[in-house]
Parts: structure tokens; sequence; C-alpha cells
């Protein structure tokens, strides 16, 4: 390979590594749960319960019907943009590299929203999403620790730790690629972060509970 030839292909990755990430975090930006919210009742999801834009948070101020909407739309945010990247950007695609910024830009995007001064939710279902699109087995594998772990001990933040920390495990199980393994390793830690507060109050014995 020519030196102009590595640096025409280097451009083209910069390019579209570049384009992936931030198509991918504006549509991870887009603040479902604040927009429901705020069009039902007026009030700023931010400034209720948690402060998060998440679900859970929306469940407290419009109930269990808008939980599931929320979550059902922020599982779809996840979803699209990985799918964009597998179809159309191809740059590493054996080993995965382009699915993986597109599923981390959106993480990042709803978490840290563009249009709500980088506040957001906690990104699971967002997670869960991006799972789905990389491997549908694990995602829904994913999907049913979250909801069986959340009923049977009534906090979201249990299911939702155990359910991030089992995604990398399965990613091996079903011999998916490192990248893939990789990822799962990454967002496990960072919504394992964003729960911070939510594992103080488990280990306090006042976190909110699923149901009263």
């Amino acid at each position: 390979m020519s030196f102009l030839n590595f640096l025409r292909d280097s451009f083209a990755w910069i390019y579209m590594t570049g384009l992936v990430f931030i198509i991918s975090y504006l549509i991870g930006s887009i603040p479902t749960g604040y927009i429901i919210v705020k069009t039902k009742t007026g009030q700023d999801i931010r400034e209720t319960g948690s402060g998060s834009t998440g679900a859970t948070n929306v469940k407290r101020i419009l109930g269990t019907k808008y939980f599931f909407i929320v979550m059902i739309l922020d599982a779809i945010k996840g979803v699209l943009p990985v799918i964009l990247a597998l179809k159309f950007a191809t740059f590493k695609s054996e080993i995965g590299l382009s699915a993986v910024i597109a599923a981390i830009a959106v993480i990042i995007g709803h978490s840290k929203s563009l249009f709500l001064n980088f506040k957001g939710g906690k990104s699971v279902a967002t997670g869960v999403g991006t799972l789905i699109a990389l491997n549908w087995q694990v995602g829904l594998i994913v999907a049913a620790i979250w909801g069986v772990l959340t009923y049977f001990t009534n906090y979201v933040s249990v299911g939702s730790i155990v359910a991030v920390i089992c995604a990398p495990i399965l990613m091996i199980k079903f011999n998916q690629p490192v990248a893939y393994v990789l990822y799962c390793v990454a967002i496990a830690a960072y919504i394992i972060y964003l729960h911070r507060e939510n594992i103080q109050r488990l280990i306090n014995g006042n976190e909110n509970k699923v149901r009263k």
C-alpha cells in the first residue's frame, strides 16, 4: 500500500467513525422521557424523583403505562443506530467496530443528552436495545434477566445491575466478536457507575421499590 493510499484510507476511516459517532449520539440524545412528561404534564422530569429521564422516573409521574412506553422507545433508540452502522458503515466490520462505536455513542447520548444540558437517563433500556441489535439472543436474555430480577427483588436497580453484568458473559457464550465483549464490559461498568446512588440506597435500605 502506497503512502497516499494509506492517507486516503485513514481519512475515510476517521470520517466514517466520526459520522457514526455523531449520528448515534444525536439519536441517543433524544430525551423521550422528558418529552413525554413535559407534553403530558408540563413538568420537567429532571426536577422529580431521581431526576433521571428514564422509564423508572417516568413511572413515578405518569404510571406503569408510560413506564413501558418510554422503556420501549429508549430501547428502539439503542437498536436503530447500531443497525444503521451494521448496514452502512462497513469499516472493520469483521470485528464489529462500527457497530460498537454506534452503541457507545448512543449510550452516551442517552445519559448525557445534548438537548438537556448533558443530563439524561441511566441507559439500561437503551443499552439493552444496543445488545439486541448486536446479537438478538443476548439482548433478549439480558432483558429477561432484568425483568425477572426486577419483579422478584422489587428493585429496578438490582435487575439492571445484574443484567448488565451478565451481558459480556453471554456475548462470550454466543461466540461474538471481541469488540462486542469489550463493549459489554464497558457499558456494564458505565451503567453500574450511573447507578452508584442506587447502590448506596440499597446498602442503606432506602432504595425505591417498584411496588409499594
